[in-house]
């Protein structure tokens, strides 16, 4: 199953999250002007198109905002840059509702950031996010994880968790003869069942080899720093969990709720028809597919 969740006042949503709070859903995605918000009362209902919720002053292009709920406050995690500057850094700001406005924001990072998701568990809050790396064999931007003192404090003591390791995941339009750029981001954490799944995007939006992929672990650890992921494959092969189809292209950057009981998965797409170099983040869609979770495998139920 795939469905396009919305695409209303002639909208589009890169960079899906989703976030459920009491009896409503909220979807925070990309925007250049700040972050906008949709909501609905259930994950197949009609979804409203809600503004902007979150805008700096002297900063545009927010990219893959992530909400979450703490001691009452609502915090939105999001990158975007200077207007006289383009280098995006991971933001964070605070509302008294998943609406905003949020506002009392402040830069965490001296350097590129991007693809927050924060979560909480029984050893405090920890921040997943993406940022560049030029070791190794396979250079380009990473998933690491690093514990948050509060909502505005990182420790400052990242840990690299899903490197490079495949050449689907190029990012071509960085590649050049001796430098081969990858880009690992969008990592997106849950759990279920003893397992601890570490979702993430992997290479170039404009390719065909743009995919969704995930790591896995069996632990209890609650301390995410020290968890060990081990990345998803056939048998050392290349195996994405989503990746162009019959039905669409340029499908990735998720986020998943478990609702109603079942798992599901948000992400990005474009119909076929939709690509073109300058219009391709434009046309990305929210979309929402069936995912099965069992035993540490993640698949999708169309």
């Amino acid at each position: 199953m795939m469905k396009i969740l919305f695409n209303v006042c002639n909208k589009y949503q890169p960079d899906p999250f989703i976030f459920e709070d009491g009896d409503k859903l909220y979807l925070y995605v990309t925007a250049e002007d700040g972050v906008e918000a949709y909501s609905a009362s259930s994950l197949f209902d009609i979804w409203c198109y809600e503004g902007i919720v979150a805008k700096f002053q002297d900063k545009v292009t927010y990219w893959a905002p992530s909400v979450i709920k703490y001691n009452g406050r609502y915090y939105i995690y999001v990158s975007c840059n200077k207007t006289d500057a383009f280098q995006q850094y991971l933001h964070v700001a605070s509302a008294d509702t998943p609406l905003g406005p949020f506002k009392d924001e402040k830069c965490l990072f001296d350097y590129f950031s991007i693809d927050s998701h924060v979560v909480h568990t029984k050893e405090g809050l920890f921040l997943w996010y993406a940022k560049d790396e030029h070791h190794g064999e396979r250079i380009g931007t990473r998933v690491f994880v690093d514990r948050l003192i509060d909502p505005y404090t990182p420790a400052g003591n990242p840990v690299e968790k899903i490197v490079p390791s495949f050449d689907e995941e190029k990012y071509t339009p960085y590649c050049t003869k001796d430098n081969n750029w990858h880009t690992i981001e969008g990592p997106f954490w849950f759990k279920e069942g003893g397992w601890q799944y570490l979702m993430y995007s992997g290479g170039c939006y404009l390719d065909d080899t743009y995919h969704v992929g995930y790591a896995v672990a069996k632990t209890e650890e609650e301390d995410l720093t020290k968890v060990n992921y081990e990345k998803f494959t056939n048998k050392g092969k290349f195996s994405p969990l989503l990746i162009k189809n019959d039905y669409e292209e340029g499908t990735g950057h998720n986020s998943v709720i478990k609702y109603k009981g079942n798992y599901y998965m948000i992400y990005h797409g474009r119909d076929y028809g939709d690509k073109s170099q300058e219009s391709c983040t434009e046309k990305r869609t929210a979309r929402v597919c069936r995912l099965s979770v069992e035993n540490g495998i993640l698949s999708i139920q169309r």
